[in-house]
């Protein structure tokens, strides 16, 4: 075993202990490697190796609070070590604290900037945070000191694209290709650039890369998306249909979803949000427009209108309703939506400041910002008591559109729905019924958009659309695609181009999507 720098100052027998723990760990043996590193520290109180060790221990069974403590102790023996300012980084950041995670990785630079690890953390985190230009200037110092560390050049790959910068996206996409040719991410990556076609050569390295017994299950479906979508990019829909069936049943083996637990929760959903206590402050929220609906309904469309108006930040797909949900559900020990009958006002008026909070840095230079995570629509039922003085635009799109572009589409944070047909129809129907219950409850609040007649009469329904929003007209928003923004989604490429009423792709496929036709007409 090569000597490790990091244990100098160790007896032989605590990095013995250092490394038995290290690989119970690896091994997927917490309990074992736990008292391996507690005996380790007590061995040797004045060094802050087995310290370190323990706290990502400590992380991995998911007790963050006392990693943070133990990574606190490391560095009053070492106040200056970079590593340590990393991982405790990491730590913050999954206690929630991400405001000083960033620091720590700041100072994990500054203190040695020639590692590529604390470059690559704060890369990573800035790209979650929608602070792209930032995280292209750390991943790109991440790889100047490592140049073949694959996940930088992927992330880097993703945080061009949200910046629009097509070419040299594609250039890392490659270049991490040429490191790794079966690396699923980067052919995701270079497939989701819509407005980049495949070529020939490209379809013979995916053919190929399919044919090993080698390869990680995630990077073949990667690489099947990317050999369907080339296909149908070539007019061969029969192949592009195999490729995609091929794809999402692997997928679906490995993130199976449930339809019956799916539609308990929406019943659920919709009998516990049927009474709720007056708001307390009816203006609450005012600031805010979620954007809901189907994935590849259209929304990046929509926001990217609302995102072109002065007064208004794009902020694409944000996380934190649904953590504020769950955070509370946590604290209650009860899942949601079971105690949202016993929430009182005061409670909806907290969790809505809590979002609030968490959200404040998109207001920093416009008064209004959009949240466009999709999923949304599972809470907007409780909108009208938590944050009753927001908009919210449900966006709709031919069913047999939205379905097969789902089907076809392997997204970033897959949604598990999307790898079966008839799941796909079922979550359409499911979800549309309960928005049409939620639009009836806050009529003021909850506006249906539908992605083709915007496309028929863009000038009339965007007026429409800023309306529903509170919002004046501004003739920057019927050339939105030349908002300058980020666009952290599948559809970064596509919005960027002028609107085109040639988006239909389900038709060209003819019978081979009767069956998806059949499950549509049996949901409704």
């Amino acid at each position: 075993m090569s000597f490790d720098p990091r244990m100098a100052g160790l007896p032989p027998a605590v990095i013995e202990l250092v490394h038995a723990g290290a690989r119970a760990l690896r091994d997927g043996q917490p309990q074992r490697a736990e008292p391996l590193l507690l005996r380790a520290g007590a061995q040797a109180p004045s060094h802050p190796e087995p310290l370190r060790y323990l706290a990502i221990l400590q992380l991995h069974t998911r007790r963050a609070p006392m990693a943070m403590q133990t990574l606190q102790r490391a560095l009053t023996l070492t106040p200056d070590d970079a590593l340590l300012h990393c991982d405790l980084g990491t730590v913050q950041s999954a206690c929630g604290d991400i405001d000083t995670a960033l620091a720590s990785w700041h100072r994990a630079c500054k203190l040695e900037p020639a590692q590529p690890m604390p470059w690559f953390n704060l890369g990573r985190n800035l790209q979650q945070l929608g602070r792209t230009d930032e995280a292209i200037a750390a991943l790109r110092e991440a790889i100047t000191h490592a140049p073949d560390m694959l996940p930088a050049k992927i992330l880097l790959g993703d945080a061009l694209v949200h910046a629009g910068r097509f070419d040299e996206a594609v250039s890392q996409y490659r270049d991490a290709l040429r490191l790794q040719p079966a690396c699923g991410d980067a052919w995701r990556g270079l497939s989701n650039i819509k407005t980049r076609a495949l070529d020939t050569d490209d379809a013979r390295m995916l053919e190929t890369q399919l044919q090993r017994r080698d390869i990680a299950d995630s990077d073949r479906v990667a690489i099947g998306h990317a050999l369907g979508k080339l296909h149908e990019d070539q007019g061969r829909h029969a192949d592009a249909h195999a490729a995609f069936i091929a794809a999402n049943a692997l997928q679906k083996r490995l993130t199976p979803w449930s339809r019956q637990a799916f539609e308990q929760f929406v019943a659920r959903a919709l009998t516990a949000t049927e009474a709720l206590p007056a708001p307390i402050d009816a203006d609450l929220g005012r600031q805010v427009i979620f954007i809901v609906g189907q994935p590849r309904s259209g929304s990046t469309l929509f926001e990217q209108v609302l995102a072109a108006h002065p007064d208004v930040e794009g902020a694409s797909e944000l996380p934190y309703l649904g953590i504020v949900i769950q955070q509370e559900s946590i604290r209650r020990g009860v899942a949601y939506p079971q105690w949202v009958p016993q929430a009182t006002a005061a409670d909806w008026h907290r969790l809505g400041r809590d979002y609030l909070a968490r959200t404040a840095r998109w207001r920093a230079h416009k008064p209004r910002f959009t949240d466009k995570l999709p999923e949304n629509w599972k809470h907007a039922g409780i909108l009208r008591a938590m944050l009753p003085g927001a908009s919210v635009i449900e966006t709709r799109r031919d069913p047999l559109e939205t379905a097969w572009s789902c089907f076809k589409q392997q997204f970033y944070s897959q949604p598990h729905f999307g790898n079966d047909l008839g799941d796909i129809a079922a979550h359409i129907q499911g979800s549309e019924r309960a928005m049409d219950v939620f639009r009836g409850r806050a009529p003021a609040r909850i506006h249906l958009h539908r992605y083709e007649d915007l496309l028929a009469d863009p000038e009339s329904r965007i007026r429409a659309l800023l309306d529903d929003c509170g919002l004046r007209f501004d003739p920057a928003c019927l050339t939105s695609h030349e908002a300058r923004r980020n666009v952290r989604t599948a559809s970064a490429a596509q919005v960027r181009q002028p609107l085109r009423h040639d988006t239909a792709r389900a038709s060209a496929y003819g019978a081979l999507l009767d069956p998806l036709r059949a499950a549509l007409e049996q949901s409704r």
